[in-house]
């Protein structure tokens, strides 16, 4: 079995491993902020979350550039949900629109269920090519099967996301760390 390589770099590793921490960061904060009373705050959460699903799109877009090199499908795959799950996330900004009363978690939940699916595929070519260490790679290919399956329940109206969302998340944020602190 080979251990992962370090031949081949993810493009700006350091820079989508800085874009992961700020998406965190942004649509966080902004949705609290999106959901406050005071309309300077709720024009403040929006542009985070607009500025957050650019950077949703910008992860994508730059993990696509790696992954193609190894199989072109999944590169087109896992940018496509990326792009889904940027609109999805913005779709709360409808809100903004007085007649339109779109449901808050609705798009959120479509989001995650999207970054799930395509991510999934993403860590099986990060594993097989090693491109992550292996424990990275499977965890990742767990957390977002787990947390995929988690927001398909929530679309049936079980609670199950929270509980399931979490393996996904410390991967995100240990996948980011790893980005920015490895070796080329």
């Amino acid at each position: 079995m080979k251990k992962y390589t370090k031949t081949i770099p993810f493009v700006k590793s350091k820079f989508i491993g800085v874009l992961f921490l700020l998406a965190f960061l942004f649509y966080g904060i902004g949705r609290s902020l999106f959901e406050s009373e005071s309309d300077v705050y709720k024009y403040f959460g929006a542009l985070l979350i607009a500025i957050n699903s650019g950077i949703v799109l910008l992860i994508g877009f730059l993990l696509r550039k790696t992954i193609i090199k190894f199989n072109l499908l999944i590169g087109n795959i896992y940018f496509l949900t990326r792009l889904i799950e940027a609109l999805a996330l913005s779709s709360i900004l409808l809100n903004l629109i007085p007649v339109l009363n779109f449901p808050l978690d609705l798009g959120y939940f479509i989001a995650m269920l999207f970054l799930g699916i395509g991510s999934i595929p993403m860590c099986y070519i990060c594993y097989k090519q090693n491109l992550l260490p292996k424990w990275i790679a499977w965890w990742g290919i767990v957390g977002y099967t787990l947390m995929a399956f988690g927001f398909i329940m929530e679309l049936f109206a079980k609670e199950w996301s929270m509980y399931l969302l979490t393996i996904a998340g410390l991967w995100e944020l240990i996948f980011a760390i790893w980005l920015i602190i490895r070796k080329k």
